[in-house]
């Protein structure tokens, strides 16, 4: 198969995994998709980046951690700045794909009950076996940020060509400073995201979703 179409159907399998499989990742594959990570250009080559990846074992404790806290603790206490408001096109386009995966997992959107207990299943990473806790260096500024997206893309896509589904979740940075400190993490670093990944319950009705993008002269001028 040619590169292109390679990287093709890679990026149009890849989807945010919501119900995983308990079965654990080998650490040989899990290295390897890190190998490929790190790949990712980043400014002046510094590769800000640093990742975290639990064991199962470790996985179980942290979940029930991440969980309890989340519960006492609702409000967000993040190393980086959240939105204040999604607004216009922005704030669409986040209702709209809210809306759909409730849709899809049937919840009504009156429901407040359910969607609640929807958007807990982020502390409980979707029950994924792994995640990726990543940090950069507080002192590198808003582009170490940019640099670590790059990494996370790769990482996304690294994974999929393994066979392993992946979460990216902005949500666990609610939680920076109870992560940090759980991980034992120095304020000298931020925390960005974390990656769920394992393998994918098919049969979850929420693995059946797929979101949309918009299209390309949406998002692209040519002058």
């Amino acid at each position: 198969m040619a590169d292109v179409e390679t990287i093709a159907r890679l990026s149009s399998e890849r989807f945010t995994c919501r119900a995983y499989l308990p079965d654990a990742v080998p650490t040989d594959v899990i290295e390897r998709i890190v190998d490929i990570a790190k790949r990712a250009a980043s400014w002046c080559n510094v590769q800000p980046w640093h990742a975290i990846v639990t064991s199962r074992d470790t996985t179980e404790c942290f979940r029930d951690a991440l969980v309890a806290h989340a519960a006492q603790h609702p409000g967000i206490d993040s190393d980086l700045p959240f939105p204040d408001e999604y607004r216009g096109v922005y704030g669409e386009r986040r209702r709209e794909v809210g809306y759909a995966l409730y849709a899809a997992l049937g919840i009504e959107r009156s429901d407040r009950v359910a969607r609640e207990r929807q958007v807990a299943e982020n502390f409980r990473l979707f029950g994924a076996p792994h995640v990726a806790l990543l940090t950069i260096p507080a002192e590198l500024g808003p582009y170490a940020a940019l640099d670590c997206g790059a990494f996370v893309a790769s990482f996304l896509l690294a994974a999929r060509a393994h066979g392993v589904s992946t979460t990216p979740q902005a949500a666990l940075a609610h939680h920076a400073r109870f992560i940090r400190r759980y991980f034992g993490i120095g304020d000298e670093r931020n925390f960005v995201c974390g990656i769920g990944f394992g393998y994918a319950d098919s049969a979850h009705p929420a693995n059946r979703f797929r979101s949309t993008r918009v299209a390309t002269a949406d998002v692209m001028q040519v002058v």
